[in-house]
């Protein structure tokens, strides 16, 4: 699987991995440490919720490096009025008359409840590469609706945008 992510992804990821790896990955092996020295590890609560917070701190560190190697850089190169990465959209949906605003985004930092959504979903495919004024077809499997382009802001990366933990 190779996910399309941009060098700003790439380098949340890699400060999320040191993290794990310089803070918290010392934090819990000395969680460990100190549930182990209770004494019987057979009804040792603390001990298990330990281990399982340390297994689960390198199964995400892991799943971090697996996907910055697997990984398919891309750039926006669409014009400044263009849809395109990073570029907050305003859309009408002609069937409700109802207005929505998206920003673009890569796949692992999308999240449909926030508004934000990734060239791979149906809206964001059909968006991209489009001006403001332009009357968009989204096919959504069963059937298409139109969409027309109200308003495009380039909004460069902003730090409340998250990484999806998977």
């Amino acid at each position: 699987m190779h996910d399309n992510l941009t060098q700003s992804d790439i380098d949340k990821m890699q400060e999320e991995i040191d993290r794990r790896k310089l803070v918290e990955r010392k934090q819990l092996i000395e969680a460990v440490k100190e549930a182990r020295a209770q004494g019987d590890l057979s009804e040792n609560f603390e001990y298990y919720a330990a281990k399982k917070a340390k297994n689960q701190n390198e199964s995400r560190i892991r799943y971090l490096e697996n996907m910055i190697k697997t990984a398919n850089i891309i750039e926006d190169n669409s014009a400044e009025d263009e849809v395109g990465i990073n570029k907050k959209v305003t859309v009408l949906f002609e069937d409700d008359d109802e207005t929505e605003v998206y920003k673009i985004v890569t796949s692992v930092r999308g999240n449909s409840l926030d508004g934000r959504i990734s060239p791979e979903s149906p809206v964001g495919a059909a968006l991209m590469g489009h001006k403001v004024g332009d009357r968009v077809e989204v096919n959504a499997g069963v059937g298409s609706y139109f969409i027309v382009i109200k308003a495009i802001e380039n909004t460069g990366e902003e730090e409340t945008d998250r990484l999806r933990s998977f």
